[in-house]
């Protein structure tokens, strides 16, 4: 074992696993840690071990089914021959070190290389209503059905736009809940025009046309081209009101407890950020990115970015981006990684990535997020909901000059200053900015991460080693 090199790989998920599994075979021995209990990721998270989880692997993950238990055995298989670290966060990353809260204890953890699979989190527009109780993103329905064996009301709406929307809705419709609508903003010639791109993986294309066709055969109502006006409701969702695509089109409701809400993915780029790495705007996905070689390498010598966190991409492109990735790592450090007839090589990898990429674009195309949504929300719709910054703080604030650029308007109005830090709010806020100064998205700046990239309890901090403690000359003070 070469024990000078000592990688670290945050992120259990398809991107990470397929990561360490290359390290290992180059005999070397990674940390990988992770927030979740069990390793998958999102897309192949898996129920707890200790709850009599009733449900197999062909109904949690459908066709996805062999993927997710190849993923899942390859990771079993390496837990003698890692150092795992599950329920442990990521807080922030410096110079060759990683601050982690494992255990409810604050630790620091030295890296010789670095590869971050973080994942992404649901990207979110605001609707008004969207902050009463039973509004759910789509990703946390997913884990509420995965991971709790639970549906999030007993009558839910399902809308937004991207494939998640539809997977989601299939995968509660196939568990027995009553799903009572798909509702999705991006209009259907629209979707139908990206179809040459989608085409570059038919087999995930046929999936998406599978979910919808079974979806219209069990009695889902299915509509495109939506303008959602409101969610409605009191204290809690009652039903959600939308309005077709053509001008003058009816205000048309529906009855019901949830609302999964979702506009497509955004990566986690927070680690990225804070360890130094350059950033560049992506135009296709309409945000900011590591940037990064073909092989995930970053502009910081040593770091590695691969998965969704490098950029949505899905979780074959995960498994492909995580082992390129880690194939890098070994180049840089001079290893040699023993040929595997089983196993792609790089140049195999990065020719499926570009494939992959093409079909990306394709969806990107197809269920483009709906702008509309800030620019014709009524000032008192809710846009930050931690802070409960409103779009009539955020367009005052804007019209009167105070705040042309993103973290200038964070500083007047508090909007990304919260528990998600950005996550739920930030691409509503620069959507906003750059429709109302009218400049490109890609002038109006990105906020800037702060660690901790998530919250973490300061009895945890204090009780770290060095960090937080109280110098022992100061302590008689």
């Amino acid at each position: 074992m070469n024990h000078a090199v000592q990688p670290v790989i945050v992120g259990a998920g398809p991107a990470g696993v397929r990561a360490a599994q290359a390290l290992v075979d180059a005999g070397l021995h990674p940390v990988v840690i992770d927030e979740n209990a069990r390793w998958g990721g999102q897309i192949y998270r898996q129920p707890p071990a200790d709850r009599g989880f009733a449900r197999g692997k062909s109904t949690l993950y459908g066709f996805e089914a062999r993927k997710a238990q190849a993923v899942h055995g390859t990771m079993a298989g390496l837990l003698d021959r890692i150092d795992y670290r599950p329920n442990t966060l990521a807080w922030a990353c410096g110079a060759g070190r990683l601050d982690m809260l494992q255990g409810g204890r604050e630790m620091a953890l030295p890296f010789s290389h670095l590869i971050i699979a973080s994942g992404a989190t649901d990207r979110m527009l605001p609707v008004p209503g969207w902050e009463l109780a039973g509004v759910y993103s789509l990703g946390g329905a997913q884990v509420a059905l995965k991971a709790q064996g639970c549906a999030i009301g007993r009558r839910i709406v399902f809308a937004g736009t991207g494939p998640l929307l539809y997977l989601v809705a299939y995968q509660y419709a196939k568990a027995g809940a009553h799903v009572a609508a798909v509702l999705d903003t991006s209009p259907l010639r629209r979707q139908a025009a990206a179809t040459p791109a989608l085409m570059r993986v038919p087999s995930t294309f046929a999936k998406g046309l599978w979910y919808l066709g079974w979806l219209r055969a069990h009695g889902v109502l299915i509509e495109t081209g939506v303008m959602m006006e409101r969610v409605l409701g009191e204290r809690h969702v009652t039903g959600l009101a939308w309005r077709g695509e053509r001008a003058g089109s009816p205000q048309r409701a529906i009855d019901c407890d949830a609302v999964g809400l979702g506009f497509g993915l955004r990566p986690e780029t927070q680690l990225a950020e804070l360890a130094g790495c350059g950033f560049r705007f992506d135009p296709l996905t309409r945000g900011w990115l590591p940037e990064r070689d073909a092989a995930g390498r970053t502009t910081v010598r040593g770091i590695y970015v691969a998965g969704d966190g490098a950029g949505i991409a899905g979780a074959d492109a995960a498994e492909a981006s995580g082992r390129l990735a880690a194939l890098a790592l070994l180049d840089d450090a001079g290893i040699a990684l023993p040929a595997h007839a089983d196993k792609p090589g790089a140049a195999a990898l990065e020719r499926k990535l570009a494939r992959i990429n093409g079909f990306r674009a394709g969806l990107e195309t197809a269920f483009a997020p709906p702008v509309q949504l800030l620019t014709q929300c009524p000032d008192d719709t809710i846009v930050c909901r931690c802070e409960e910054v409103d779009a009539g703080t955020l367009r005052r604030c804007i019209r009167g000059g105070a705040a042309s650029e993103l973290n200038r308007l964070k500083a007047h109005t508090r909007i990304g200053m919260g528990r998600c830090q950005g996550r739920m709010c930030g691409d509503a806020a620069a959507l906003m900015l750059a429709a109302e100064t009218g400049r490109p998205l890609a002038d109006v700046g990105r906020l800037r991460v702060q660690p901790p990239v998530k919250p973490i309890p300061i009895t945890a901090v204090l009780a770290g080693d060095d960090i937080g403690a109280i110098p022992e000359e100061a302590r008689d003070e």
